[in-house]
């Protein structure tokens, strides 16, 4: 048995993955056969986002062997800004435990991960987080033959995704590398991201030649997304089907003869009073040049020369970018099957109102500065294309637009009302507003608060408290236990806001985390968010300072 056994001193700093740990090897009658890492509490770990833990880390099983360990340790003490040819090093030791462990591979970046095949076959990610690369490598566990690079790429291009290996689960019930039974072919899947939305591939790949071809591809109008082999030799596969009308389906799809697809299952609208809605996936420009895209919703019946502009309301979160190119690819498809679970925004398509679902706002970093450097023109700029764009539209009035968001999306609100009049009002769930609180960097951002003290004032919405002049509703789980949302976030934010007369409500929920699960917490916050776009978004009431 692998056992890891967590210790005092706990502490009240950091989380749990930091506190005082021991993995051991047991046997079945609870002895120690051997000590594989002990650490004490971390309170102080090497920051950036490519920084580790020092010692052993993500230790497990080897999947494809009896009773061999793996693990990863740094060979750069985990700090990613120390100079280091190499930076982490993968380790492989065997029963009874008591040899050198013998090592599989040294990475130039930080390892990311490994898929075990069989005895002579595994497949090695590492990551250069900072610089948005990723490679992958063909190892060899035997020691025969010396790691084989399969690829390298920016990581925030999905567009040139090759896709993740197929898996399958082994005689002993482990997740492996599904190969053909000569062990020469390997298989790929992915969400084939492009121009006109993903579509979801299957991709057969030669292992000694690294040449790939595609065997399925999902095509218009359904969108399609494997889900594993149903066969040895990878010609016959398991996909789930659905399109704007139909249903998620799983289906028997042979990759030989393309002939049609069997349908597994048959299952019916859970939500049927959604049926009417109709969704279009757009592509819009900001005025910097990047391209944006969202997916629009419009409520059943809903005739634009006969009903008019809608109120309308933008749920979204930020993502940051390091190229342009990236930023602008399209995200999403235009061809799933929508229904809101949860305290989805989407309710409000119930409720006479138009939803932009997920209109991208990039944060991009060019010219060699960092992406958050010109947050808020980005994120204003990306918000004024969106809206001007569901207004030419002929759907949306420009006077009743409000705009909200979870978390990431509840600090861009924020920040959007602080710096804007586009919006009539906001929701923000669960959020963050005074950066300083996370001081250690947030998100993307890698650079602590003592390192670049204005940028974190400069995107703290609480800083401009005073300038918020729209409404705002603040919802918050009062067990949030996300280390950069805690609800202190939400009830300064609201101090600030009452105290300088903003029209502002904060709305608490009971033993909710970062996430709401309670039937009780998921009626309340949509009853909370309908009826504060009711009064002030589709009234087209503005409200006023008190």
């Amino acid at each position: 048995l692998l056992v890891s056994t967590v210790s005092r001193p706990f502490s009240y700093t950091v989380p749990l993955t930091y506190f005082p740990m021991r993995t051991e090897v047991w046997s079945l009658d609870g002895q120690v056969v051997k000590a594989v890492m002990s650490r004490a509490l971390t309170e102080r770990v090497p920051w950036g986002g490519d920084g580790a833990l020092p010692g052993p880390r993500n230790i497990q099983w080897r999947r494809d062997a009896d009773a061999t360990l793996a693990w990863v340790e740094a060979l750069d003490g985990g700090d990613s800004r120390v100079a280091a040819a190499k930076r982490d090093r993968l380790l492989l030791l065997g029963a009874p435990f008591t040899g050198t462990p013998t090592t599989l591979m040294e990475t130039a970046w930080r390892a990311a991960g490994i898929t075990w095949g069989h005895g002579t076959l595994a497949v090695v990610r590492e990551n250069a987080t900072r610089e948005r690369r990723t490679r992958a490598w063909l190892v060899d566990p035997s020691g025969a033959s010396a790691p084989r690079q399969l690829w390298e790429r920016n990581s925030e291009d999905r567009y040139a995704d090759p896709g993740d290996f197929i898996t399958t689960r082994d005689a002993r019930g482990q997740t492996v590398l599904f190969t053909s039974p000569d062990r020469k072919v390997a298989f790929l899947t992915g969400a084939g991201a492009s121009p006109e939305g993903d579509r979801p591939f299957v991709d057969r790949f030669e292992l000694a030649t690294g040449k790939s071809t595609r065997l399925f591809q999902s095509a218009a109008p359904y969108y399609e997304q494997p889900i594993g082999m149903l066969d040895a030799r990878g010609t016959v596969a398991l996909t789930r089907r659905e399109s704007k009308t139909d249903v998620p389906n799983y289906y028997v799809r042979d990759l030989v003869r393309r002939i049609a697809p069997r349908a597994l299952t048959a299952f019916t609208d859970p939500a049927p009073q959604f049926a009417g809605v109709t969704s279009q996936l757009i592509t819009y420009t900001r005025k910097d040049g990047v391209k944006l895209s969202a997916t629009v919703y419009l409520p059943p019946g809903y005739d634009k020369a006969k009903d008019g502009p809608l109120p309308f309301f933008l749920w979204a979160y930020p993502l940051e970018y390091r190229s342009r190119e990236a930023a602008s690819q399209v995200v999403g498809s235009p061809y799933r099957f929508v229904r809101p679970t949860g305290a989805s925004h989407l309710f409000l398509l119930t409720q006479g109102y138009g939803v932009m679902d997920n209109p991208t706002m990039p944060i991009v970093g060019a010219d060699g500065k960092e992406p958050n450097d010109s947050y808020v023109e980005q994120l204003t700029t990306s918000a004024q294309a969106a809206v001007d764009t569901i207004v030419a539209m002929g759907i949306a009035d420009r006077e009743k637009i409000g705009v909200g968001g979870h978390s990431y999306g509840a600090f861009m609100t924020a920040n959007l009302l602080a710096h804007t009049r586009l919006f009539k009002a906001g929701i923000a769930r669960s959020g963050a507003y005074n950066r300083t609180l996370t001081p250690f960097g947030f998100q993307g951002e890698e650079r602590s608060y003592w390192e670049a003290p204005e940028l974190y004032e400069t995107m703290s919405p609480f800083t401009y408290a005073n300038r918020i002049k729209d409404p705002i509703l603040l919802i918050h789980g009062m067990a949030d236990n996300n280390t950069g949302t805690y609800p202190l976030q939400s009830e300064r934010m609201y101090q600030a806001l009452k105290g300088n007369g903003a029209t502002v409500r904060y709305v608490q929920l009971p033993g909710e985390s970062h996430g709401y699960a309670a039937r009780e917490s998921v009626g309340h916050t949509l009853a909370e968010m309908t009826a504060w776009l009711d009064q002030f978004v589709k009234a087209g009431k503005r409200a006023t300072m008190q």
